[in-house]
C-alpha cells in the first residue's frame, strides 16, 4: 500500500502525554508550524523516561517528527482516519488511549506490528521476554540491528502507557490493566486503523476484532452491517454464511 509498510520509523520512546498534546493543540485549531514549533520547545527538556532534562536536537527532532507524522501531517490516505479520530476524541476522551492507538499503528506499522507479537505472546503466557519479542520481529523485518534498537523504543513506550509492565525479571514484561468495554465508535476506529497498518489492506472481521495486537482493549462485538454504518471507507466482502472480509476502498 505504501512505504509506511516498509519504515520501521519508532526512533524514540513515545509517551502517551505527547500524542495527548499534540492532539489537542490540533483540536484547538493551531496550525502546522505553531504545533511544530511548541512541541520542539516543550520536547527539548522533556525526555522519554519522564525526567525534565535538556535533550539533543537531533533526538527532540526524531520525537517532533513522530508526533506530526502521527497527528498533525500524516499520509494522505490516512487522512480521513486522522479527521475521525480527532471528532472522537472530543466525543469519548475516556477513551483517548484507544482512539490515540489506532492513529499510531496506522501511521507506523511497525507499532501494530510490535504489539501484535507481544499480544500473541501474552496468550501464550504470563511473562514475556524482550528476546522473544525481538526474535519474532526478526523473522517478519529480517535481521536488522535497527529492529531491535527500534523495538526497544516501542515497548518502552508500551510500559509509559501503561498496558504493558516490568517485570521483577530485568527484560520480561507482563500485562498492565486492561481498559474497560470500548465504544463501537472506537472500535470501528481500531478496526480501520489495522487495516491501514497492514500491507494488504484486507482481512476476516473475525480475526481484526480478535487481533492479539488489540491486548490492551476489551472490543465489543462488531457486525458488518454496523461497520458500514459507521465508515464509509470499509468494503464488505462476504464469503460463506458467516465469514465477512473487510477491505480498505481504493482511493
Amino acid at each position: 500500500m505504501s512505504e509506511r509498510h516498509d519504515t520501521i520509523g519508532i526512533k524514540q520512546v513515545i509517551r502517551y502525554e505527547w500524542m495527548e498534546k499534540t492532539s489537542s493543540m490540533l483540536l484547538a485549531g493551531m496550525d502546522e508550524k505553531s504545533i511544530r514549533k511548541e512541541l520542539k520547545d516543550y520536547l527539548i527538556v522533556h525526555r522519554g523516561n519522564g525526567s525534565e532534562e535538556l535533550r539533543s536536537e537531533n533526538t527532540c527532532k526524531f520525537v517532533v517528527n513522530i508526533l506530526m507524522k502521527i497527528w498533525v501531517s500524516p499520509d494522505q490516505e490516512i487522512m480521513p482516519l486522522r479527521d475521525s479520530a480527532l471528532s472522537m476524541l472530543s466525543k469519548y476522551p475516556s477513551q483517548a488511549l484507544a482512539i490515540h492507538w489506532a492513529m499510531i499503528s496506522a501511521a507506523y506499522p511497525f507499532w501494530f506490528n510490535v504489539a501484535l507479537h507481544i499480544g500473541r505472546l501474552l496468550n501464550l503466557q504470563e511473562i514475556v521476554t524482550h528476546q522473544q519479542i525481538i526474535n519474532r520481529l526478526k523473522e517478519q523485518y529480517g535481521d536488522r540491528q535497527t529492529v531491535s534498537r527500534y523495538a526497544r523504543y516501542v515497548i518502552r513506550s508500551l510500559v509509559v502507557w501503561d498496558v504493558l509492565k516490568d517485570s521483577e525479571c530485568k527484560g520480561c514484561y507482563k500485562r498492565a490493566k486492561q481498559f474497560p468495554m470500548l465504544e463501537k465508535d472506537t472500535s470501528v476506529l481500531l478496526i480501520e486503523s489495522i487495516l491501514y497498518a497492514m500491507q494488504e489492506g484486507k482481512c476476516s472481521l473475525k480475526m481484526i476484532t480478535s487481533s492479539p495486537a488489540l491486548f490492551p482493549f476489551q472490543v465489543p462485538v462488531i457486525t458488518a452491517v454496523s461497520i458500514l454504518q459507521k465508515t464509509n471507507r470499509i468494503n464488505i466482502i462476504h464469503y460463506g454464511v458467516d465469514e465477512d472480509y473487510l477491505e480498505l476502498k481504493e482511493k
